[in-house]
């Protein structure tokens, strides 16, 4: 098997799909990794690294596509890499099609093997390859939120910690899964008074045993979401629905009500946002002002942190890895029912429902 690495395109993008222990492990079980040249630079992998663990480096990315049967990657193909993909050739990336008609459109006429990160399940029925990626967002959303709530970048001036004898921020965090509680973890460490929404009870009741009432846990209802909004310095929408399109939780009316110079970080933007007034930002020119309101909506925000974001993705992503390479992707497929249902393209079909549902397709 012959497997291709190639640089991100994505701007701002700075994670690697393979680091050089991967690449060793690959190697070491029969593949042949091809990986473009300071693929890894920014996220601190050089090339003698890779060359070291027996990787062979080719100049462009082009070459990685032409030369592959299997494209490792972080990022979804952007529209400069369309014409670089191969009929039947497999793709094992983020894909987030549900968010993308376009590229589903390519990959459903050169016949792709899409595998997308995000719809891998683990045996518990959780997204262990979205995992690490939604932990560290949720911790960047706060980072980036208190940065953005500062005076001269457009903010409100507002501290979340505060000082005595003022409110400390208030932070409003929109969903309880893996990016939400993670930013309710971050917030609530920095001292803010803290928020969160959300429509299952279970977590809820687990966020506020672990906070012991520090966290204020809320039921994601209209009367809810609308009291919360308004009086929130910033907002943080975390809302998943597995492959599918984010619903539009917070709506344009809203955020109309929140104070000038509030923040709203919006970590479902893969997903097409949970926010009405959000659209998608780059690291480039991350944030816009719409009705006095911040907005951030970068949708590769890991990427502010590549070699966190690049070992923690690819420590998720090496088992199943290594197994293709050991048996082949098809009876890799065919043997793990997790991985089997991160396909959601095939032989020129959508096969996943919720992506199928959302693009208008069968």
């Amino acid at each position: 098997m012959k497997i291709g690495v190639p640089k991100e395109i994505k701007i701002g993008e700075t994670r690697v799909s393979m680091t050089p222990s991967l690449c060793r492990r690959c190697v070491s079980l029969g593949a042949k990794v091809i990986i473009q040249k300071s693929a890894g630079d920014s996220a601190g992998f050089t090339d003698a690294e890779y060359r070291g663990a027996g990787a062979t480096l080719v100049a462009d990315g082009a070459s990685v596509w032409k030369a592959a049967d299997l494209i490792l990657k972080v990022k979804e193909p952007l529209p400069a890499e369309y014409d670089l993909l191969r009929e039947g050739q497999a793709l094992f990336t983020y894909l987030h099609l549900a968010a993308g008609p376009s590229l589903a459109k390519v990959l459903l006429k050169k016949k792709i093997l899409g595998i997308a990160y995000e719809t891998v399940e683990g045996g518990d029925g959780s997204f262990p390859l979205l995992k690490p990626m939604s932990q560290i967002a949720g911790r960047l959303a706060i980072q980036i939120g208190a940065y953005f709530l500062q005076s001269q970048h457009g903010g409100s001036g507002v501290l979340l910690g505060g000082i005595p004898g003022t409110l400390p921020g208030h932070v409003v965090v929109v969903g309880a899964g893996n990016s939400g509680a993670h930013a309710v973890q971050m917030a609530a460490g920095m001292g803010a008074r803290v928020t969160v929404l959300d429509l299952d009870t279970r977590k809820l009741e687990a966020l506020d045993s672990e906070y012991r009432g520090r966290v204020v846990t809320l039921m994601s209802n209209p009367a809810n979401v609308e009291a919360s909004v308004a009086d929130a310095d910033l907002l943080v929408g975390a809302v998943l629905i597995p492959a599918a399109k984010a619903p539009i939780v917070v709506s344009r009316k809203m955020v109309a009500k929140m104070r000038p110079g509030s923040v709203i970080v919006d970590i479902a933007i893969d997903q097409g946002g949970c926010i009405e007034t959000i659209r998608p930002t780059s690291h480039k020119e991350p944030v816009y002002k719409q009705h006095g309101v911040v907005h951030y909506a970068v949708p590769n925000m890991p990427a502010l942190v590549g070699r966190t974001s690049t070992l923690g993705l690819t420590q998720a992503t090496e088992p199943y890895v290594a197994m293709i390479v050991q048996r082949g992707i098809n009876a890799a497929l065919a043997a793990h029912k997790g991985l089997s249902r991160g396909v959601n393209t095939r032989d020129g079909r959508i096969t996943n429902e919720a992506v199928a549902r959302d693009l208008g397709l069968t």
